[in-house]
């Protein structure tokens, strides 16, 4: 029951838009990482290797890490084309996302067993998904009464009120790290998940919906999963290490209050996941991290499903309506994803770092209508960092990311529909935009 209480106690100070840098994952877990773009899989220098590598852990010997990042997305969603066929009644439409400002909260730490073995527990929040646009953008007396039966004025999807999702995810991962020859190492970490989800101004999708019921404005509900983590570490020379690291899906109990919205009745499970690396020192001040990373978000139906089973719904195959064995999704491909990062040494107290990411977007032009909710499609970002060592145990550790404005333009999934409703094909495009900045401090004991 305390766990229970802790997590969703953290949970409420995690709004979803916590780092969609990665898709939805953030760039990097642990402010170090953060500086480094995300660098990790091949790095021992924090208490953060429950979810980046847990075969690092034994070697980032006894400490205690806590932070605490801001984190701005700043998105943006618009439809045009639908004035000269629908006249009067068109839909066109644009809106800015409010919440801007988010802090998201992370902990971590390590307690050595014996000198080749140890015991911690790291804590993340991700996320991704949250976007918060006002209603009334589109006219009482437009088409999307075609759509949405309640009068208007209408949001952008043709829903009343506000118009966005809300999800918080928070990642527990107890993690035991073992060095088996003085050169190399393995771990594990169970990873236990905590999310809790919320949709508002999705009232037009109750036609395409198995249980319109359970398909917005029903308030925040909550589920628990679990899944786990592998990780090696090698020293393989004293200027070359090599990691690498496996986490299984998070499976997650279902959303029962928006069975109506995601596949298999309310299923949202976290996505499998790997990473390899290499850190390469060439001199002992200086060095050099590479990362590669797989995120596997089609393997997860509610995200990865394309939108356009929703026109196979409309067509009288119930297994395609939202909620469905295989109803619409986000349309997510799974994404690969390279990070950079250096270190420099300046002297015993203080570090230097910068990185620069890379990540594909997840979200292909024919899904642009269902992303107006879930726009994680940032494909760079830069970032800087530093720590500094004071009184010989405490760590201050800052970083910075900025990850570049990105857009995603396509047809609009409303085109079939109009026609089937209204005789005519408004040709409507829809396009997508975001870009992010953070800024994160943390502290550091070493025991």
């Amino acid at each position: 029951m305390r766990l229970k209480a802790l997590a969703t106690l953290a949970a409420a100070a995690l709004p979803l838009g916590v780092h969609a840098t990665d898709g939805y994952f953030s760039h990097g877990w642990g402010m170090k990482a953060k500086g480094r773009a995300g660098v990790s899989a091949a790095m021992t220098d924090d208490a953060y290797g429950g979810v980046n590598n847990p075969g690092t852990m034994v070697w980032a010997g006894q400490r205690f890490d806590i932070g605490l990042d801001w984190f701005s997305p700043d998105r943006e969603a618009s439809r045009t084309g639908t004035t000269a066929t629908l006249g009067p009644a068109n839909i066109d439409g644009k809106a800015t996302s409010d919440s801007t400002n988010f802090y998201v909260p992370e902990l971590a730490y390590n307690h050595m067993l014996s000198p080749t073995l140890s015991l911690g527990v790291s804590v993340i929040g991700q996320g991704g998904m949250n976007t918060n646009y006002p209603g009334g953008q589109i006219s009482a007396a437009s088409a999307c009464a075609g759509f949405n039966p309640t009068p208007g004025p209408y949001n952008l999807l043709c829903g009343n009120g506000r118009l966005g999702v809300d999800l918080a995810q928070l990642v527990i991962a107890p993690t035991l790290s073992w060095k088996f020859l003085p050169d190399h190492s393995v771990g594990i970490a169970p990873l236990i998940g905590y999310q809790r989800f919320k949709a508002n101004g999705l009232q037009a999708f109750a036609v395409i919906s198995n249980d319109p019921a359970n398909l917005t404005n029903n308030g925040y509900d909550d589920a628990w999963g679990w899944g786990v983590r592998v990780g090696y570490y090698g020293q393989i020379l004293p200027q070359l290490a090599i990691g690498a690291t496996y986490a299984t899906k998070i499976y997650m109990s279902k959303f029962d209050d928006y069975k109506g919205l995601f596949a298999n009745k309310g299923g949202f499970d976290v996505p499998q996941n790997l990473a390899v690396g290499v850190a390469f020192r060439p001199i002992p001040a200086l060095l050099i991290g590479v990362d590669y990373k797989w995120i596997d978000y089609s393997g997860v139906d509610s995200i990865g499903n394309p939108s356009s089973n929703a026109l196979n719904c409309a067509a009288g195959i119930t297994s395609n309506c939202l909620g469905g064995s295989n109803g619409a999704g986000f349309g997510w491909q799974s994404v690969n994803v390279w990070k950079f990062g250096v270190e420099y040494q300046v002297n015993p107290e203080l570090t230097l770092r910068a990185g620069y990411g890379h990540t594909d977007n997840p979200i292909r032009s024919q899904d642009v209508t269902f992303n107006i909710l879930a726009p994680g499609i940032v494909k760079d970002h830069v970032t800087a960092g530093f720590t500094y060592v004071f009184g010989k145990k405490h760590e201050l550790t800052a970083a910075y990311m900025h990850a570049y404005k990105n857009s995603v333009t396509g047809s609009s999934l409303i085109n079939p529909f109009a026609q089937a409703l209204f005789g005519v094909n408004p040709n409507a495009t829809e396009k997508i935009s975001l870009s992010e900045n953070s800024f994160g401090l943390a502290y550091a004991y070493r025991f």
